[in-house]
Parts: C-alpha cells; structure tokens; sequence
C-alpha cells in the first residue's frame, strides 16, 4: 500500500474517533432542547453520514471544515449514493446539518459565517436539490446532463 493511502486511512481513523464524541455531545445538546429520542436519533444519524461516509469518502475533511460541501452533498452525492434518498430524507438531511451546524457554532468550533453558509445553503439549494432528485429518479431521463444540468 502505498504511502498516501496508509496516512489517509489513518487520518480518517482519528477524524471517526473526534466524530464519535463529538456526534455524542451533539445528541445531549439535541436532547436538552427537549427534542424526543426518535428525533435525537434520525439528527445525529443524518449527521453520522455526513461526517462518516461522505467528509470520509475521498478525503479526510472533519466537521468543522465541511460545511462548504453540503452542497455537494445533498445535491449530487446523496441523490447517488443512499438508496433511500427522498425528498423527505433530503430534507431531514437539511434541517439536522443546520442543527448541527448551530451546535458546532455554539460550541466555538466553526464561526458565524460558516453557520450563515449553511443557513443560505440549505435554504436556497433544497428546491433545486428535490428537483435533481426528481430528474434522477424520473425513468423517462436516461441522460446525465439532463439530470444534473451539465
């Protein structure tokens, strides 16, 4: 194996761990604000993918420094990798990375504008997300450039 890969693999091993406490704290702060455990549960695992599967998945991103890529994520990556993507699953996506997002920014650990990043981001690429969606799951579309507007 070469090099790269083995400080890449150990990277992405740390991140989990820092993830592990940090998706544990983000439950206790969700579950303080008086949110039910079903509830609690769907945010933090809607988050878990996030910064497990798709901050991990080429790179070694950590929370703090992926906010920039939701975009991406809910946009095009969700929409082809997890089968159960759905309009209600992007949006339940959307509304646990605000919160998430919030808590990081509660807690110091990414700065106001990356919170209103966020904010404007979910607000204003949903519609065009579930669109995507739509044109993606749409048996009549067989070409990629009409689904992903390239």
């Amino acid at each position: 194996m070469s090099d790269h890969y083995e400080q890449r693999e150990r990277a992405c091993k740390e991140i989990r761990s820092e993830n592990a406490a940090l998706l544990e704290q983000f439950s206790t702060w969700l579950s303080s604000s008086g949110l039910s455990s079903k509830t609690v549960d769907r945010h933090v695992a809607n988050v878990d993918f996030f910064v497990n599967e798709y901050l991990l998945y080429d790179d070694a991103v950590r929370p703090k420094d992926g906010w920039h890529m939701i975009d991406s994520f809910l946009g095009y990556w969700f929409i082809r990798k997890a089968m159960w993507a759905s309009p209600a699953s992007i949006r339940s996506n959307a509304a646990s990375l605000k919160k998430f997002y919030r808590f990081l920014h509660e807690n110091g650990i990414v700065d106001k504008v990356a919170l209103e990043a966020v904010r404007e981001t979910t607000k204003t690429g949903l519609p065009e997300w579930l669109a995507t969606l739509a044109r993606y799951d749409d048996p009549d579309i067989d070409d990629p450039a009409e689904v992903w507007g390239f």
